[in-house]
């Protein structure tokens, strides 16, 4: 057996430990008044910031949100110009978002006035609001994804259509967006015949998402990008 080496505790190793001790301690004290500052400086960016959020950005998000509830009414009644727009009494989503745009509520805004948008036909709106949709929602964030993928479609710009519609489906695996915008990705990818990219989406939702509406009837899309693939 090899004999492990013993670490050496001599006088000149302790004097180098005290030397470098001193070093530190004369540091800390030539530069007391600096590491003070530091030290305050810090503190009072972090206590601002958490006051900034106490007091004044949740109070604003708070306002926000009441603001933005008729709007929200609006949109689930399809009646997407007063949701974006507004009325007489309430501000619609365009307003919630120019005039409190630091706030969650603005960000969730941006989501609403896109959908709002692609309703309308209003494509290219529709890509820029739902593009500054800023979420890690599993479910809200696919569903922009998609949606800013619907939009692409509508513009013709089918390249940028599938790049979102594969962000969307693989962004979370979920039995409702996932084989959904699979699916769709696979059916653009086909209008450009890109049968093999098509075919890959297919395998996926046979793969992982089998027992959903699209899982069931995935193998005929299968089988003719199968054989488009071979052509």
């Amino acid at each position: 057996m090899s004999k492990k080496k013993k670490i050496e505790r001599g006088p000149d190793n302790i004097e180098a430990v005290e030397n470098v001790l001193s070093r530190s301690e004369q540091f800390i004290e030539d530069n007391q008044k600096l590491l003070t500052t530091i030290v305050l400086v810090v503190v009072a960016i972090v206590g601002l910031y958490l006051a900034y959020h106490k007091w004044y950005l949740k109070p604003l998000d708070e306002e926000a949100n009441s603001q933005m509830f008729v709007a929200e009414q609006y949109f689930e009644r399809d009646s997407f110009n007063l949701a974006l727009n507004g009325d007489l009494n309430y501000p619609g989503f365009l307003a919630i978002i120019d005039e409190y745009s630091s706030t969650q509520a603005a960000n969730l805004a941006n989501y609403y006035a896109g959908i709002s948008y692609l309703q309308l036909g209003q494509f290219e709106n529709a890509v820029e609001y739902l593009s500054s949709f800023d979420s890690e929602d599993k479910m809200l964030k696919p569903i922009s994804l998609g949606a800013i993928g619907d939009a692409y479609m509508e513009l013709k710009n089918t390249e940028k259509a599938i790049e979102y519609y594969q962000k969307a489906g693989n962004f979370v695996e979920n039995d409702f967006t996932s084989p959904l915008y699979l699916m769709r990705a696979g059916l653009a990818l086909e209008s450009i015949k890109d049968y093999k990219g098509a075919l890959k989406q297919y395998r996926v939702i046979k793969e992982k998402y089998k027992n959903t509406t699209e899982g069931r009837t995935i193998d005929k899309y299968i089988d003719k990008a199968e054989i488009l693939a071979k052509d």
